[in-house]
């Protein structure tokens, strides 16, 4: 893979720019480990990379380091054996995966490591605490725990079911957004650099503020731009507090969203069972299509997500 820079769009990168074969010898390395844990079971958290022969798995996952820090910020490993394994086995490989790339941590305040991205059924409200990831609906791009002083670093997804339709995954430069909207509204940048309001979805102690106040776009120690993108979330922080949205900060939202709705500027993903997307959250939006489930309960479009993140402590408020 030669060099992608961080401007990408849907052109100018390609599969072999984001996909990670999972070599068979590392295949082989897992199913060993698979054997060992059914020899000796131990909980999902317990599992240490450092405790078993993983040395083509850990190559491997320095490989997607590579690509999700110097690359386009993405990467897709190509895949988990799930015929040979049961669920749990494979979730137990994938906590084992994705450790080897950083450390996982709490998605939710009371402590959750896991999260099953799947309809409930749920409805959206202001508030409530629930995510659009357990609906069904169409997710606009954002990065993943905007409303928390802590996002995760990494946000990582492994497929074991896809949608009946639709669905599809789609992943957006956040260097490009950045990039398009300086080009076409450069009048309304430095309000992008000022806070917003965003609802945290009712992860906070009993007490503490509804909302959490930061700005959209703000540059890393290193120059690179990250980002905080969740306009549902803005939409309703305002809309908590009680406060209308004024002429600038409308105005800039909408110029971000116009920049979402242009096609070329992200790629598609097709999720296939047993592939794990991997993306540099604050450096990448990630979306989704709105899709529709099988009838069958055992074949519901169920993906399970990791946060991953080495700096501070594991907690959600870490």
């Amino acid at each position: 893979m030669g060099a992608v820079v961080r401007n990408w769009t849907r052109d100018t990168i390609a599969p072999a720019d984001w996909i990670v074969p999972l070599p068979d010898i590392a295949v082989a390395e897992l199913l060993a480990v698979r054997d060992e844990i059914r020899r000796a079971p131990v909980p999902t958290f317990l599992l240490d990379p450092k405790d078993f022969a993983l040395d083509s798995c850990r190559a491997t996952m320095d490989e997607v380091r590579r690509r999700t820090q110097d690359g386009p910020m993405f990467a897709v490993l190509d895949r988990l054996p799930l015929d040979d394994v049961t669920r749990d086995e494979a979730i137990q490989l994938y906590w084992l995966m994705s450790s080897l790339l950083a450390r996982p941590v709490a998605q939710k305040i009371t402590g959750q490591m896991f999260f099953d991205v799947t309809d409930t059924g749920a409805t959206l409200k202001p508030g409530s605490g629930i995510r659009p990831t357990v609906t069904n609906v169409d997710l606009r791009f954002h990065n993943d725990n905007s409303y928390n002083e802590t996002p995760p670093e990494y946000v990582c997804l492994l497929c074991l079911h896809p949608a009946k339709q639709g669905g599809v995954s789609q992943v957006m430069s956040v260097a490009t957004v950045h990039e398009a909207l300086q080009a076409r509204y450069p009048e309304l940048m430095p309000r992008l650099y000022q806070p917003f309001w965003y609802d945290r979805h009712a992860e906070h102690h009993a007490g503490e503020p509804t909302t959490y106040a930061a700005p959209i776009f703000e540059r890393g120690a290193d120059g690179t731009i990250k980002a905080r993108l969740a306009l549902g979330e803005i939409h309703a922080g305002y809309e908590l507090r009680g406060e209308r949205l004024d002429n600038e900060t409308a105005a800039a939202l909408s110029a971000v969203q116009s920049v979402f709705d242009q096609p070329e500027l992200h790629v598609e993903l097709g999720f296939a069972p047993g592939q794990i997307q991997y993306v540099n959250n604050r450096a990448t939006g990630h979306a989704r299509t709105e899709f529709v489930d099988f009838p069958e309960r055992e074949r519901k479009r169920h993906l399970v997500r990791l946060w991953l993140r080495d700096a501070g402590k594991r907690g959600y408020c870490g």
